[in-house]
């Protein structure tokens, strides 16, 4: 049996917000759409307090800024971009262009091309997210896009060294210090002084989001990642210190971040709220984590491990880490996730900043049908044919026979002519 302890926030009060949001957003892409670089101005100004003279940093600026930052933390960055770079090229590898003969005489291909151009937004305002550099422009670099421009807002009026050194060192083309609605719209509709991009990628608060469901058509985007989300699957090997800890440090990331505990542990499932409760008053950033633990914080206690695979792929969560006797047992099983963490010894701060792979995930039950952001999400699988005359003669009177089945008389026609042309044997 599957009980639910303690529940979130109803769908019917986040299909409210979601309302709210949307039209904000339509409304303020319709000006940047009219007005271009004046309306980006302006709303910077408005939301940010940010018109600097160019929203675009020289070369020179951003040697600058990262001349400030300590040697440890360009080391730190350039170690979890070496990581990111070889899980991506491993993947990239396994990716290969093909040609195969289908029938004597006609060959099918595919080969994967790179998106021509890429807007990368890494979020700021409360956390400056550095490793949202790594994992847009690193990876789309190493799928062989050519042109990636990223974006950033100012933290405090002041641009944030770190981030900006990350997105330089990943191999970002252009680098913006802007934020917000106003910077996915820039990169995807073009400006005076930008030009447009073919594909937008990276995470964000959700106006950001909306503003990529709403531009997705006009340009291609990654996915629609809303708030972070995390569940933990815990049998009876599991602790409530470390279960809470995890649940913790995903829900920091905004108060409406869903943090749910799975587990077949009566002994966890009790004790879970009290140990959350003695973190939070020792976590500097309890006031967000704590919020999001109170309005979308979840315990669901179930009686076997196949109630657990069951329910978590029912939530499909973002994030799924298994403390489990042998977490491979769900390796093999669970189908609706984002990324996997297993055994206690793993956790998903490490997918965030450092691991390898990367931190921009589905969420809100997206990962029923898509993966994450990955090398191939830059590039396009294109297929091309080649029919030799002989081959054409041959496959042309089927397609033939074919259209007029679905009476395609156009259709029928380039079969037809190829076949008188090119000698069928029932030449029509």
């Amino acid at each position: 049996m599957i009980r639910i302890l303690k529940r979130g926030a109803t769908d019917a009060e986040k299909t409210e917000a979601d309302r709210k949001v949307r039209q904000t957003v339509e409304a303020i892409l319709d000006d940047i759409a009219a007005r271009g670089d004046v309306a980006v101005r302006e709303l910077s100004a408005k939301f940010d307090k940010w018109e600097p003279a160019s929203f675009r940093l020289s070369d020179a600026e951003i040697h600058d800024l990262i001349a400030t930052l300590p040697a440890q933390v360009i080391e730190d960055i350039k170690f979890a971009q070496t990581q990111i770079r070889r899980f991506a090229e491993a993947q990239k590898a396994a990716l290969r262009d093909i040609e195969v003969e289908t029938l004597p005489g006609i060959r099918l291909g595919h080969k994967n091309i790179p998106v021509s151009s890429v807007g990368c937004y890494v979020p700021g305002g409360r956390y400056p997210m550095v490793a949202s550099a790594h994992m847009s422009v690193l990876t789309a670099k190493v799928a062989g896009v050519k042109r990636v421009a990223a974006c950033t807002p100012p933290l405090n009026g002041v641009p944030p060294a770190a981030t900006v050194a990350a997105m330089h060192l990943a191999g970002a083309d252009e680098i913006y210090l802007l934020g917000g609605i106003q910077a996915v719209a820039m990169m995807a509709l073009g400006t005076g002084s930008v030009p447009p991009v073919d594909m937008l990628v990276g995470p964000g608060n959700a106006f950001v989001a909306e503003a990529k469901r709403q531009l997705f058509g006009r340009v291609g985007i990654d996915l629609l990642a809303g708030p972070t989300e995390t569940l933990i699957i815990a049998d009876d090997t599991a602790d409530a210190e470390i279960c809470a800890t995890d649940l913790l440090g995903q829900a920091e990331h905004g108060p409406t971040s869903p943090a749910i505990l799975l587990t077949t542990s009566q002994r966890i499932a009790d004790g879970i709220e009290a140990e959350v409760q003695r973190q939070l008053s020792v976590l500097a950033t309890a006031e967000i984590a704590g919020a999001a633990w109170r309005d979308f914080g979840q315990v669901i206690l179930c009686d076997t491990d196949d109630e657990l695979v069951a329910e978590a792929d029912r939530i499909a969560s973002e994030h799924v880490q298994v403390m489990t006797r042998d977490p491979r047992w769900f390796l093999d099983r669970l189908t609706n996730y984002g990324s996997l963490f297993l055994g206690k010894e793993t956790n998903v701060a490490y997918g965030d900043k450092v691991i390898g792979t990367n931190h921009t995930l589905p969420t809100k039950r997206a990962a029923r049908y898509t993966g994450g952001l990955w090398v191939g999400k830059f590039l396009k699988t294109v297929t091309y044919q080649q029919v030799t005359p002989e081959a054409t003669a041959m496959i042309g009177e089927y397609c033939s026979r074919l259209c007029a089945i679905e009476n395609f008389a156009g259709h029928k026609e380039q079969a037809d002519l190829r076949v008188r042309r090119y000698g069928g044997k029932n030449a029509v």
